[in-house]
């Protein structure tokens, strides 16, 4: 069982959270958008296509570089985009 992480690439806020724990995931859609101290908005997304297995932040936590927003169980197939 392989488990991988979503990071936080930056400083800011959560606005909003398109994912909710048990569900599925796959490789580069939305997961997270963050709210930059300059107004903008910055999605998340990730390589990884599998399971979510917990959320560590919730909508208006703020976050900083490097910090853990998902954990997700990792399918063990190859997908098209790898």
């Amino acid at each position: 069982m392989y488990y991988g992480v979503v990071i936080s690439p930056c400083h800011g806020q959560v606005e909003k959270i398109s994912i909710k724990g048990e569900s599925r995931i796959y490789e580069w859609e939305n997961l997270f958008m963050i709210k930059l101290e300059s107004g903008e908005l910055e999605p998340v997304q990730t390589c990884l296509s599998g399971e979510v297995k917990s959320l560590e932040v919730q909508e208006g936590d703020y976050v900083i570089p490097g910090m853990v927003l998902a954990y997700i169980k990792e399918d063990l197939f190859v997908t098209g985009s790898d």
